[in-house]
């Protein structure tokens, strides 16, 4: 009987045994919510944003377009001028870029090519 009797003392004293709240404690934790509840934002000027925002300026609405005032006179000027005709277009372009004509480029494909030698 005095096993029983031990077996009971220390499930007594098992029970009885508790720890406390404060070595359950997480320091971390208090340390975290420690600084947290001690931080303090620096305030924000209120000129911040002037580096890194444009200032707003509406767009101007366009201007309608005005009459000449003296149409007559444009319309005559306008009657007035030569106009440009397909022959003129064809000689300023066969006498190309560089001031040669037709023929000088047609000789110039004609003209025989030597082939170039093949090194072996």
């Amino acid at each position: 009987m005095s096993s029983l009797r031990l077996l009971r003392q220390a499930a007594c004293s098992a029970r009885s045994f508790s720890t406390s709240t404060a070595s359950r404690r997480d320091i971390v934790q208090d340390l975290y919510i420690r600084e947290l509840k001690a931080y303090k934002p620096t305030p924000v000027a209120k000129d911040a944003h002037l580096g890194a925002v444009k200032p707003f300026s509406p767009i101007q609405p366009p201007k309608p377009p005005t009459l000449p005032v003296d149409l007559a006179a444009e319309l005559a000027a306008y009657d007035a001028i030569e106009p440009t005709t397909a022959g003129e277009l064809a000689t300023a372009s066969l006498t190309g870029e560089f001031g040669q004509g037709a023929e000088a480029f047609l000789t110039f494909l004609e003209a025989d090519v030597k082939p170039a030698e093949a090194h072996h």
